[in-house]
């Protein structure tokens, strides 16, 4: 058997292995997976799940993630493309900025990239807050109300593609309004405004950016649990099970 033949054949044997695990289970998708696509007011029919289990754990058509993740294991097996974070951590070297603000620029999306798309500057922040400087986590947090607004001072305009995408005459809501009032006056606001600087001009599609290029700073600056992600009792672990875990039943 030739080797491109052997690698096939190791690959079928375990897409088929994935297979019949799946088969020992019913998999019941969370509210928020298909709400807008169904009416959960209303009753719905009942899974045919009889002699089946209810999944409590890994997910098989996932990679499987390690006993004790880190960060970098996330970015790797369940983080959705991060070509964007990569290059605004790298823009934000170039441009000179901290590694506190390096760190915010490569960690500001991972709320959508692997959780929830809407409020994702609020869902990533919280994500990462025990783990990390509050400076980064205003940053991320912050970015989400801060990018709907121009700041001449730092160069920042108001992206053409917002424009594009939700219309012209889109207002993000008073929360948000608010939420740029404060950060304004705030001690990291400036933490904040590089974010979205260092965010707005990081979409290259001719820019090859390596995670590893991060190590160093993650070290440095990101708190890494010695139990693993999910598995610290920190107040956001149940978060990063979640992500580990997202088809698990209860």
């Amino acid at each position: 058997m030739s080797p491109a033949a052997a690698v096939l054949e190791k690959a079928e044997a375990a897409d088929l292995a994935a297979a019949r695990e799946m088969d020992r289970y019913a998999i019941v998708k969370s509210h928020l997976y298909t709400s807008g696509e169904i009416d959960h007011t209303q009753p719905q029919p009942r899974d045919d799940a009889k002699g089946r289990l209810r999944l409590m754990g890994h997910d098989p058509r996932l990679p499987k993630m390690p006993e004790k993740p880190t960060l970098i294991d996330f970015f790797k097996l369940r983080f959705g493309p991060c070509v964007h974070m990569l290059q605004s951590a790298r823009l934000a070297q170039k441009n000179g900025c901290s590694e506190k603000i390096v760190l915010a620029c490569l960690l500001h999306d991972v709320g959508n990239n692997g959780f929830i798309r809407a409020d994702h500057g609020y869902w990533g922040a919280q994500l990462v807050e025990p783990y990390v400087d509050e400076e980064v986590t205003f940053a991320i947090r912050y970015h989400q109300a801060l990018r709907f607004f121009p700041d001449e001072k730092y160069g920042y305009v108001y992206p053409e593609s917002y424009a594009r995408m939700f219309g012209r005459d889109f207002d993000p809501g008073k929360h948000i309004h608010r939420a740029h009032e404060y950060a304004k006056k705030h001690k990291y606001y400036e933490a904040a405004r590089l974010l979205t600087v260092n965010d707005l001009y990081a979409f290259d599609p001719n820019v090859h950016v390596e995670l590893e290029e991060f190590t160093d700073v993650i070290g440095r600056n990101f708190r890494q649990p010695e139990e693993g992600l999910g598995f610290d009792d920190s107040p956001t672990a149940h978060m990063w099970r979640t992500i580990n875990w997202p088809t698990r039943y209860l």
